[in-house]
C-alpha cells in the first residue's frame, strides 16, 4: 500500500510528541488511496493502549460518511514494543477493511511503522510503500 512521506511523518510526529503514552489517529481514504491523516485523542492515556476517543471517532465517521470517503487506516503506536499487533490489538480489531498501522518508538530517532489487516483475529503484513 502506498503511503505518502507527509502523511508518514504527521503519523511518527503525532506518536513521538505523545510520548510515554500511545498515541492514535485515523488515516482517511477513498478507495486504495490514503487522502489525510487525523491525529486524534488517546482516550485510554496509557503506556500500553490505546483507545481513539468517541467524540473524535464519531467527528471523523460524520465527515466521511456520504463523500465516498472511508476510515483507510487506523494508527497507533507502540512506545516501548515492536511494530506488531498485541493480543489486545487483535482482540479489538473492528474494522476488517482498515489497515492497522502501528509505529514502534523503541527507537524514538528511528521510528518503525508498518501496516496490517486484521481479519477474524488473523494477522496480515501489508507492504507500505512511500
Amino acid at each position: 500500500m502506498r503511503l505518502p512521506r507527509p502523511m508518514r511523518d504527521a503519523m511518527l510526529a503525532h506518536a513521538v510528541a505523545g510520548l510515554p503514552l500511545e498515541a492514535c489517529g485515523i488515516v482517511v481514504g477513498r478507495g486504495e488511496e490514503p487522502l489525510r491523516f487525523v491525529a486524534t485523542a488517546n482516550a485510554a492515556a496509557s503506556p500500553t493502549r490505546y483507545e481513539i476517543a468517541p467524540r473524535d471517532l464519531l467527528r471523523i465517521t460524520l465527515e466521511v460518511e456520504g463523500s465516498g470517503e472511508a476510515i483507510w487506516a487506523i494508527f497507533h503506536s507502540h512506545p516501548t514494543s515492536a511494530a506488531y499487533p498485541s493480543a489486545t490489538d487483535i482482540r479489538l480489531a473492528f474494522y476488517p477493511e482498515a489497515i492497522y498501522l502501528i509505529a514502534s518508538l523503541v527507537d524514538p530517532a528511528r521510528p518503525d511503522l508498518r501496516g496490517f489487516r486484521i481479519i477474524e483475529g488473523q494477522v496480515i503484513e501489508v507492504a507500505l510503500e512511500a
